[in-house]
């Protein structure tokens, strides 16, 4: 079994239920199980700006599936919820990002690992580091210490996580 973590986003149709019912549905995926959640956070958008906040959380999973076939699995899951993807960063029912994938660091046409923006992202990094600050992101350090440098993006804690 491999740890991976997924970023879950949403901000059409009832967002929060969105990004919990994917949750829950990432424990159904093959030879995956759900070792943890962080607490949701809600997130202006990036990169166009004319749409409504997003809902973000972070999931920890432990899958015998390896990268591309977790990615697929993941992107699977996106179509049943409705995704679509008219324009870059279009407003979206549920998007799913494979962000590590155990230490694996890969850089193909269709994945690239670590993701590529994450260390940047406070919408990735805060609920991160809610549920795994001692993670090393390659090439660029603790995922504790970039959150902090995300303190001021303007992500919000929307609901903390019960368990």
């Amino acid at each position: 079994m491999a740890l991976a973590y997924i970023a879950l986003g949403s901000n059409l149709r009832d967002p929060v239920h969105e990004v919990s019912q994917a949750m829950t549905e990432l424990d159904t995926l093959p030879e995956t199980r759900l070792v943890k959640a962080s607490s949701l956070y809600r997130t202006a958008p990036v990169g166009y700006d004319n749409q409504p906040d997003f809902i973000n959380a972070v999931a920890a999973i432990d899958t015998g599936l390896e990268p591309m076939a977790l990615l697929q699995a993941i992107l699977d899951l996106e179509n049943r919820h409705g995704r679509e993807r008219p324009f870059p960063n279009a407003p979206r029912v549920l998007d799913l990002d494979l962000l590590l994938y155990e230490q694996v660091v890969m850089n193909t046409p269709a994945l690239t690992l670590p993701h590529p923006r994450m260390h940047q992202r406070g919408f990735v990094l805060l609920p991160l580091a809610e549920i795994a600050p001692e993670l090393h992101i390659a090439g660029y350090g603790s995922v504790a210490d970039l959150a902090k440098q995300c303190a001021d993006q303007g992500v919000v804690l929307l609901q903390e996580q019960s368990t």
